[in-house]
């Protein structure tokens, strides 16, 4: 699949290196940001930008309306940068859902990694190295 537009579903520096590497590629680029930070930086190294509901950081992690500026911007791609959404097992099953490639690993991985103990248990069953610890969750008293 070759990416025609990508939406960085993040803000500052990480949203400008995203948006630098998508040029370099010669895919187009939109950024996000609600209006609280319409004067950010990384709305204008991207080639476009498109405006969020909300305030703050809550309308970053607003996953319907970045995956409806995704469509409206014609993006087949979002890059969720670094954090929350990175790890998001939802967003990347949205994404999915909506035709929208994640730039990420697949919900099943995330799911998988999200759960530290079930992480280690593939892990070992994949012939990878891990340090010794336990093989449950420890409780507040141990």
């Amino acid at each position: 699949m070759s990416i025609q537009g990508l939406m960085i579903a993040n803000r500052g520096e990480i949203a400008i290196r995203i948006a630098r590497a998508a040029a370099d590629l010669g895919i187009r680029s939109v950024a996000v940001a609600p209006e609280d930070d319409a004067n950010s930086l990384h709305l204008r190294v991207a080639d476009e930008h498109a405006l969020l509901p909300g305030r703050g950081v809550p309308a970053y992690l607003d996953i319907a309306a970045l995956i409806e500026a995704a469509r409206e911007a014609n993006c087949d791609a979002v890059h969720p940068g670094y954090g929350f959404l990175a790890e998001s097992a939802a967003f990347a099953r949205a994404c999915g859902e909506a035709g929208i490639a994640f730039v990420g690993p697949t919900p099943h991985l995330l799911d998988l990694f999200g759960d530290k103990v079930r992480a280690r248990e593939a892990a070992a069953e994949a012939g990878v190295p891990v340090l010794a610890g336990s093989s449950e969750p420890a409780t507040l008293e141990e």
